[in-house]
């Protein structure tokens, strides 16, 4: 279980880790620097090989939990242990949306120039990569400390 953990753990630092970096680093020098044509297509090529390891971080994450939690008794696995696959299917099904919706749409947009609807599309994309992210954080600090407030 020690390599489940290790690559579970790896790859909740690469997807939460990017997410904290995009939206609290990226977002704010981006916006304040670039206009909107050079602003857009960095975040759609950005995003574009970001969202290649998120969905690495996707699957191993799935196969890792999965894993660990059948290990740890399945559906009678610790309410903490629970808790963390809900908010983890939540979290793999928002970037899903994510990534076939509006990140589509910023491509489209991108290529064809239209500028307007790329900033559209970049704030959906914003605001539910921050719901991601503050779901991301609850779910370590569940994996932290849920073993002992969730009992």
């Amino acid at each position: 279980m020690d390599i489940a953990r290790w690559l579970h753990i790896l790859s909740t630092t690469v997807w939460v880790g990017g997410m904290f970096f995009a939206y609290v680093a990226l977002r704010p020098v981006a916006a304040s620097v670039l206009q909107p044509p050079l602003r857009l297509q960095l975040w759609h090529g950005t995003l574009a090989r970001f969202f290649q390891w998120v969905w690495l971080a996707i699957g191993l994450l799935l196969a890792t939990g999965l894993h660990m939690t059948m290990k740890l008794g399945g559906l009678a696995a610790p309410l903490h242990v629970r808790v963390m696959l809900i908010l983890g299917v939540i979290m793999m099904l928002v970037f899903a949306h994510v990534f076939f919706a509006p990140f589509a749409r910023l491509g489209r947009a991108v290529a064809s120039e239209s500028w307007p609807d790329g900033g559209v599309a970049l704030g959906q994309i914003r605001r539910l990569v921050g719901i991601n992210l503050v779901l991301g954080l609850v779910t370590i600090t569940i994996a932290t400390v849920g073993r002992l407030a969730l009992r």
